[in-house]
């Protein structure tokens, strides 16, 4: 009879998002039990979140040759785009020229989903919109299928401690259907967003005490386009909140992005706390509310609405702001608005400083000209992506080393992506040359990226 036992069952992985499993010939990972109820992991890389930055950091390591493993809380993987349903690449061209400044995985994503041609330079418009969210998931379960030899997904695992010993990260302990599992990679890679690896391991962070809104963003269904629509809607908001039926509210993005008689919606305004798990939850279940409370005035008070129905709400209230790691270098607003140029740089970012306010604001998502904090295409260094204090950390996406100014700025998708490619090439090189990526020369990571046609473009 075969041995069912639980140490028998969880000898090897079994990755359904990379359609494999381990055999014992050769297994993708060494693993095994600690005890019935806890099982254990060795890789070379450990990614912690599969969103924009983290799916491209797996995505980077495996290609250059590291065994990896993503991790990450949702069925899927993608992060703001599938999980919050924002289907823009921002970040990837300069507004002005509508020069691409953001190549490499993320440009290779925006092609395949059939956005542009994959030698692109230009785009026509500086923050292109995806034309399926739900496909933009299927791409990505084929992407990392594609490097099922050095790659291995585990979705709804939810990472919840990590052990430090020294200056290195030891192991980190994920939660999910097989219990409590403990994870040993030489690098870790933490795009939780919210730094919670790094926060957890003993490094470094800051975070402010009032933080950027959270935004659910949600679609109705069987809507007339009409002329002067956003108008119509926002006093309809602005009745609404007259009335005591919702609270805060920008905007709103009312938008036919995905069908003729369909509109996405992004106005919701839910201050918060994100790191904070009782506050969190209560913002989500107000992102709820509000969503509704939006549909229901528009229903009543715009004509537009009368024969619609609300589509759906994406699974998750969107975060803009939380922690933020203090690397080896700090960037700031000042480096981004003088386009600070560095010999480490791995990344361009070109986004205006993108702060919202904690409150109304009409017509717009900002209380300020976003003309005035648009910086030219800059440079993001590698030393932003390294904590202090732990030698086998890179950070990659909105938890970077970034002032709360820059923060506005680089937080944002495509931005994430090419900082999430370049942590992934890192933890490669780190792991080929048996060293810790805290001592990898940042010129090094960035003349790798350049060879595979990613990294810097400012200059280009």
């Amino acid at each position: 009879m075969p041995d069912n036992s639980p140490s028998s069952r969880r000898t090897f992985i079994q990755s359904t998002a990379v359609g494999t499993a381990a055999v014992a010939a050769t297994p993708l990972f060494a693993a095994e039990a600690a005890s019935p109820s806890r099982r254990v992991i060795e890789t070379d890389v450990l990614v912690c979140g599969g969103g924009c930055a983290g799916s491209a950091a797996a995505i980077a390591a495996a290609r250059n040759g590291a065994k990896t493993l993503l991790v990450e809380k949702a069925p899927f993987a993608g992060g703001i785009i599938t999980c919050v349903g924002l289907p823009y690449f921002d970040g990837i061209a300069d507004i002005t020229t509508k020069r691409i400044v953001v190549r490499g995985i993320a440009l290779e994503m925006l092609s395949k989903s059939g956005v542009c041609a994959p030698d692109a330079r230009t785009v026509t418009r500086h923050n292109p919109t995806i034309p399926n969210t739900f496909e933009f998931k299927l791409l990505l379960d084929r992407l990392f299928a594609e490097q099922r030899d050095n790659l291995s997904v585990l979705f709804n695992s939810f990472v919840c401690d990590a052990h430090s010993n020294g200056d290195r990260i030891e192991s980190v302990t994920l939660a999910n259907k097989d219990g409590l599992v403990t994870v040993k990679p030489k690098t870790v890679i933490d795009c939780s967003g919210d730094a919670d690896v790094a926060a957890w391991a003993g490094a470094p962070f800051e975070q402010n005490k009032e933080v950027q809104p959270l935004t659910l963003h949600f679609r109705i269904a069987n809507v007339t386009p009409t002329p002067n629509l956003s108008k119509q809607c926002r006093d309809a908001l602005g009745a609404a909140q007259q009335r005591g039926e919702l609270p805060y509210y920008y905007g709103p993005g009312v938008m036919f992005l995905f069908g003729k008689n369909e509109v996405y919606i992004h106005g919701v305004r839910v201050p918060a706390d994100p790191t904070d798990a009782a506050d969190l939850s209560r913002a989500e279940a107000q992102g709820r509310a509000d969503a509704h409370a939006m549909f229901q005035a528009w229903k009543q008070d715009v004509p537009a609405f009368k024969d619609s129905y609300f589509m759906e709400a994406y699974p998750w209230i969107g975060v803009r702001e939380s922690r933020r790691i203090i690397g080896k270098l700090v960037l700031s607003e000042e480096d981004l608005m003088t386009t600070r140029r560095f010999n480490d740089a791995i990344a361009t970012g070109c986004w205006y400083l993108d702060l919202h306010p904690n409150k109304t604001t009409l017509g717009s998502a900002n209380d300020f000209d976003p003309k005035k904090v648009q910086p030219a295409p800059y440079d993001i260094p590698y030393r932003s992506l390294v904590p202090q204090k732990l030698s086998n950390l890179l950070v990659a996406g909105r938890c970077h080393s970034a002032t709360r100014g820059a923060h506005a700025s680089t937080r944002v998708t495509v931005t994430a992506m090419a900082m999430g490619q370049a942590a992934g090439q890192a933890a490669a090189m780190a792991s080929r040359s048996n060293t810790d990526v805290a001592a990898l020369d940042g010129v090094k990571v960035r003349e790798a990226l350049a060879k595979q046609d990613a990294g810097p473009f400012t200059d280009a």
